[in-house]
């Protein structure tokens, strides 16, 4: 079996159906529908294939890894000099193809049955059978009640209108997820800053799926293509400055191939001298601190955070691909793959600037993000927020050292928070569906009514049961609950390297997987648990299989993958899983592999402390005795000015549109009006002033010269034949006459002439 074509092979199925979807299939939702997850089921199946071939090479893989290139730009008549693209799978890579393909895939088998029912238009009062909710949000109309659809902006949407809306959605899901797919396969930063770039178009697209869509009764909330705008704009941001570190690594080392530069002793010994400018910093420093900006925008670090949450405008399928297939695994896999180069000078030294720059961010954005998301009403901005924060938790792992703890976590943290995501969607959808249900029975409902706000929700629990048990499932998972949970295993290795290796990081992190504990919970207590609070969650309901099975197989994965992560000392449990085989796979990435991190019961009964003490905390407020319908939320009365501050989310957005926003759109204006209206449009203007002149002046010498002279020529034929007319009487007398006086005067100049001679 050819490892290394298969391998090449993996981003290419996705990429294929993009093309087949827009191409031919654009016409059908059922056949584009099919194209889409044939595709990425292929790529799922040949993923599966590398994969088990990888874990079969033990670690052994990461001195020998599945690789294949070819030259791609070659210049300088040395092919030591040419640019090369292909595929390495080492052990990291190996772990990406497990998870990647294992989301992506889900994510689209439920994107069929999410999708299906009208969520590509808005349905409004007066067409068909729907119950009128113009600039709603995501309402459920059956798509063959009628032929015609109203958008929110006023615009009549036919029924191909609609299916062409939903080819476009799959056809992108698939250049999303062939972007992640090129990028986790990449051999070299090249290949991977494609990939990256990809994706950040495609989150622009997809974000703003539901371009059409605005909101006249919320004048304050982001559009989805603003919030589309806002993701595009704020990922360039890191961009650029990881963009100005790959120059700065080609220029130093020659080349972009990670296996050149991370697994090269002496590469890393030279760029580990210090900086000319910053002597406390090495050059490889820099150059991390530049890779990581790109982190801290991809994966909403921050201060580049602000974007992410308002992503939560796009459907809830693309919600699932950022934040767990794509997108912000890729900022943390970045990180992960340039820690060679990152923890340089860290055995000599101890913490570097540049690790101790990266666990800063991390912790505080773990613990930041986790208060914002206390206060939050929306259930996929709880789950935004929550996002921020355990990428946060990756980012610390990676400043203090914890290489496998941080790639551990990226594993187990993209199944449940893709589970967590599709499950916040299937209770959107059932709400929503209960909102029409209630509407026929003559229950009326605002126009801004939204099905996203878990305080119109409650009750859940008895009416869409798989959803519920499939949450629970991942909330428990994302709280860190003991032993039977892969969140618990992945969070208190993070924890346990921070115990370790950085008190302070370790008391913040903690913090903040209370308060992830907590929330979580009060999540699962306002969506399911008492009475229902509104008249579409009475009725809300859900059997689509489609959007069933794929909560069902990821809440599996969401228990059962964190053992592989079982630390080997930890009583039982760390034998009977072979002694944490995922540290001694991945670790073999790296030229040395890391020591494991001594075993100590502080570190676990602190994670199941804070584990526990939050669930039960929320369980207290929030499940015990559950929110009636118009009940205010307890954590406001317990909070005051803060749960405001939490609630506004530090009121950055209104910090970002004063300090950069405004500024920029002045400046713009200004530029517009000196830059474009007064030296390109003059300019402009000069030409055409010029060019007209010119034109006209042809036109006179056309006209009076060259016309003129024909003209006038043909004029004067004319006024001669005119003047000799009359010559021509009709008399023969007279013309005999003129005859006769014609020969004599010829006569007399003959004579004449003879006389003169």
């Amino acid at each position: 079996m050819n490892l290394e074509l298969l391998a090449l092979l993996i981003p290419v199925p996705p990429l294929v159906a993009f093309f087949a979807i827009l191409l031919f299939t654009r016409q059908s939702k059922r056949a584009s529908d099919i194209v889409a997850v044939t595709a990425i089921l292929l790529t799922w199946v040949i993923a599966l294939i590398v994969f088990f071939s990888a874990i079969g090479m033990g670690p052994e893989l990461g001195k020998h890894p599945i690789e294949a290139s070819f030259v791609w730009l070659p210049f300088g008549g040395s092919s030591a000099t040419s640019l090369t693209m292909g595929a390495l799978i080492d052990p990291l890579g190996a772990v990406l193809l497990f998870f990647v393909p294992l989301t992506a895939s889900m994510i689209f088998i439920y994107s069929t049955g999410y999708m299906a029912s009208g969520h590509y238009w808005t349905e409004v009062k007066g067409e068909g059978d729907t119950h009128g909710h113009a600039g709603h949000g995501e309402t459920h109309g059956h798509e063959d009640a009628h032929e015609v659809v109203v958008d929110t902006a006023g615009r009549r949407l036919t029924k191909t209108d609609a299916t062409a809306w939903k080819a476009h959605f799959m056809a992108f899901l698939g250049l999303f997820a062939g972007g992640m797919l090129l990028l986790s396969v990449a051999d070299n930063l090249l290949l991977l800053f494609i990939g990256w770039e990809l994706m950040g178009l495609c989150s622009y697209l997809l974000i703003g799926f539901w371009h059409n869509r605005i909101y006249p009764n919320q004048p304050d909330r982001i559009t989805p293509i603003g919030a589309g705008i806002k993701a595009f704009m704020t990922t360039r941001v890191g961009d650029m400055f990881m963009l100005a570190g790959i120059v700065w690594l080609y220029s130093a080392t020659g080349t972009l191939s990670f296996r050149a530069i991370l697994y090269n002793e002496a590469t890393l010994e030279m760029l580990g001298e210090p900086w000319a400018l910053i002597p406390a910093l090495s050059v490889a420093g820099a150059i991390s601190i530049l890779i990581f900006l790109g982190t801290v925008g991809k994966s909403a670090q921050f201060p580049l955070h602000t974007w992410l949450p308002d992503a939560m405008e796009g459907p809830t399928p693309v919600s699932a691909m950022i934040h767990a297939a794509t997108m912000v695994s890729a900022g943390v896999y970045l990180v992960l793959r340039f820690y060679p180069l990152i923890s340089v000078g860290f055995e000599e030294h101890g913490f570097p600037l540049q690790m101790q720059i990266i666990a800063g961010v991390g912790a505080f954005t773990a613990l930041f993000a986790a208060t914002i998301a206390l206060a939050q009403r929306d259930i996929k901005k709880v789950l935004a927020y929550s996002t921020i924060s355990q990428l946060g938790y990756m980012v610390a792992a990676v400043g203090i050292g914890g290489y496998i703890a941080g790639a551990f976590h990226l594993m187990t943290h993209a199944i449940f928070k893709a589970l967590l995501f599709m499950g916040s969607g299937s209770v959107i959808h059932a709400v929503e569906h209960g909102e029409e249900h209630a509407h026929h029975h003559g229950h009326h409902f605002p126009v801004d009514f939204d099905a996203q706000d878990m305080f119109n929700m409650g009750g859940l629990w008895k009416r869409i049961p798989v959803t519920a048990w499939t949450f629970l499932i991942g909330g428990l998972a994302l709280a860190g609950f003991p032993f039977i949970t892969a969140g618990f295993w992945s969070k208190d290795e993070i924890l346990l390297d921070a115990y370790l290796h950085a008190p302070v990081v370790f008391w913040m992190l903690a913090a903040a997987a209370f308060l992830t504990a907590f929330y979580t919970m009060r999540q699962i207590g306002l969506a399911f648990a008492g009475e229902p609070r509104t008249s579409a969650a009475e009725e809300a309901t859900q059997k689509d299989w489609r959007m069933n099975l794929p909560l069902v197989v990821l809440a599996f994965f969401a228990i059962t993958a964190g053992f592989v992560g079982v630390h080997k000392d930890f009583p039982v449990l760390g034998t009977l899983f072979g002694g944490n085989p995922f540290k001694n796979f991945v670790g073999a990435t790296l030229l040395e592999k890391p020591e494991t991190p001594e075993f100590t019961w502080i570190v676990v009964i602190a994670s199941i402390l804070v584990s526990l003490g939050g669930l039960f905390v929320g369980w207290l407020v929030y499940v015990r005795k559950p929110l009636k319908a118009g009940q205010e939320d307890p954590l406001k009365r317990a909070l005051g000015a803060l749960y405001t501050l939490f609630e506004n989310k530090y009121y950055f957005d209104e910090a970002y549109n004063f300090l950069f926003v405004r500024p920029s759109q002045w400046l713009a204006a200004q530029i517009y009006q000196v830059i474009d209206r007064g030296i390109i449009d003059g300019i402009l203007h000069a030409i055409a002033f010029g060019t007209q002149w010119t034109a006209f002046r042809a036109k006179d010498f056309d006209t009076h010269v060259v016309n003129g002279g024909g003209d006038n020529l043909a004029r004067g034929v004319g006024d001669l034949g005119d003047s000799f007319k009359y010559v021509q009487s009709g008399r023969i007398q007279q013309y005999l006459t003129v005859a006769i006086v014609g020969v004599l005067l010829l006569a007399g100049i003959f004579v004449w002439s003879l006389f003169l001679s």
